[in-house]
């Protein structure tokens, strides 16, 4: 025999409204707008700019509401994780326009260019080829990356021509029709590695003896070159220092991705909107969010006029009924957007005032060692908002300061103490550790320990492995590869 009873538990669930919000305050402004604009398309009960109309009251919205029977919505089986990984969710880089709304639209021309690789395939008809040195030398510049590199073996491209092109061939004829290709512009493409790179470029050039002391040294000692064993090349090679230096000149002019050049006069810049600006009037901050983030939307008022028609009707049929029920549908989902976006311009304003106010030397200096340690939970506590609501305005906004366009999450950093026992950030210590090494004697760069050294002369008592880590992060190399001559 079943037996009833009763079970009480508490459980933390999710409306819609607050999911919908959730993924509106991470969305950059570009990608706002663009979810604006399905939202305006997709429920005709929205409409952008003024209501002119303004009668849809209370009352009204009262009375359709009683006489209709409609079920709610039930949020227990609502994953989460799924709703902010969508394909509606914004990535990072996001291609956006530098302006805001009051400015005019202006939109530039890009011509249309050649890509790398038609580049190559056009130079190809300087040569006489016959059919199949042609298909193996098309198929060479194909395996050519964007930097301007054949990164495969030999062998292996000879067994593809086989498989893929029908091409029986050997690695022999591979490498003379590679030399070919090795002579097309820009110079250095079509090389294996940096070594052969470097040298076919040099080899382009004038003669000239710094240009050979330089085709020796990478020819023959490379390796040395890189770990810039300066010493060990003044004795191989027995020259002077000036010599070297020379050699090393010619080194350093050329260019180790050929390709990239190329490639990238046809790429179209990314530009960043700003979802802030803040700028500083009569020495005080001032804050204030894109227009293109406050758009005026209003509940469209032919949809008002239905539910007046369907009020006065005298006879209700079952087919205006249901499209009454849609016309709620479509108001009630227009309304929860409408003020999802409020509520959305609300915590980005809330959001970033607390950020602006923790940083404010930095922001009234621009001066980096004047930002303060600042984690998510110091501004959630402050704001009295969850941490995760925090991290979605910092990953994903960018604010317009007197000294250019910042990422907010670049604010946040951990903090350490100095020897006076104050909280400092720990990017106020990789600005000094950045400066100390650009005004370094590059004759003799300071080793980790010497830098660690250096920053507890200045009070920040750093331990070598710190100084490592934090070497690292600035991508800035060991002593040793930041000698010079």
């Amino acid at each position: 025999m079943l037996k009833q009873h009763l079970l009480y538990k508490l459980s933390q669930k999710l409306s819609p409204q607050q999911i919908q919000l959730m993924k509106l305050i991470q969305l950059p402004t570009q990608a706002f707008e663009q979810k604006l604009k399905q939202e305006i398309e997709e429920n005709p009960a929205l409409e952008n700019g003024k209501d002119e109309s303004n009668e849809f009251d209370e009352f009204e919205q009262n009375e359709y509401d009683d006489g209709l029977d409609t079920d709610t919505i039930d949020t227990q089986d609502i994953n989460i994780d799924e709703y902010l990984s969508d394909d509606e969710t914004p990535s990072y880089k996001t291609q956006t326009n530098n302006y805001s709304a009051d400015d005019d639209d202006k939109s530039i021309p890009y011509a249309g260019g050649t890509t790398f690789n038609q580049h190559l395939l056009s130079q190809l008809g300087t040569y006489r080829l016959n059919e199949q040195e042609k298909t193996i030398a098309e198929f060479l510049i194909g395996s050519i990356d964007e930097s301007g590199y054949i990164r495969r073996d030999i062998d292996d491209l000879v067994d593809d021509l086989a498989f893929t092109q029908n091409v029986f061939t050997d690695k022999k004829e591979v490498l003379k029709l590679l030399e070919k290709v090795q002579q097309l512009d820009p110079a250095g493409v079509g090389a294996r590695d940096l070594k052969e790179c470097l040298v076919i470029q040099l080899k382009r050039k004038k003669e000239k003896p710094s240009r050979e002391i330089a085709i020796s040294i990478l020819e023959t000692a490379f390796e040395s070159f890189a770990k810039k064993h300066y010493k060990k090349l003044l004795q191989k090679f027995d020259i002077t220092e000036d010599q070297l230096k020379n050699a090393i000149k010619e080194i350093e002019k050329l260019n180790p991705k050929p390709g990239g050049s190329f490639a990238g006069s046809n790429k179209i810049a990314e530009q960043i909107v700003p979802d802030f600006t803040i700028r500083i009037v009569d020495g005080q901050l001032e804050l204030s969010l894109n227009a293109r983030n406050a758009p005026e939307l209003h509940v469209s008022s032919t949809y008002n006029n239905m539910l007046k028609g369907y009020k006065e009707s005298k006879t209700k049929t079952k087919s205006q009924k249901d499209a009454v029920l849609f016309i709620k549908q479509k108001l009630d989902a227009a309304k929860w957007f409408i003020d999802a976006i409020k509520q959305r311009q609300q915590t980005l304003m809330l959001t970033m005032g607390s950020i602006m106010e923790h940083q404010k030397e930095y922001f009234l200096t621009g001066d980096q060692r004047k930002l303060k340690p600042m984690i998510l939970k110091d501004i959630a506590d402050k704001i009295s908002m969850d941490v995760s609501t925090v991290s979605r305005v910092a990953n994903s906004k960018y604010v317009a300061t007197p000294y250019g366009t910042k990422l907010i999450k670049e604010f946040f950093s951990e903090s350490m103490k100095n020897d006076q026992g104050e909280d400092v950030s720990t990017r106020e210590i990789k600005k000094i550790l950045e400066t100390v090494i650009a005004n370094e004697d590059k004759k003799k760069p300071l080793t980790d320990d010497k830098l660690s050294a250096v920053l507890k002369e200045k009070g920040y008592p750093i331990a070598r492995r710190t100084i490592a880590k934090y070497r690292e992060q600035l991508d800035l190399p060991v002593a040793r590869l930041r000698k010079k001559l």
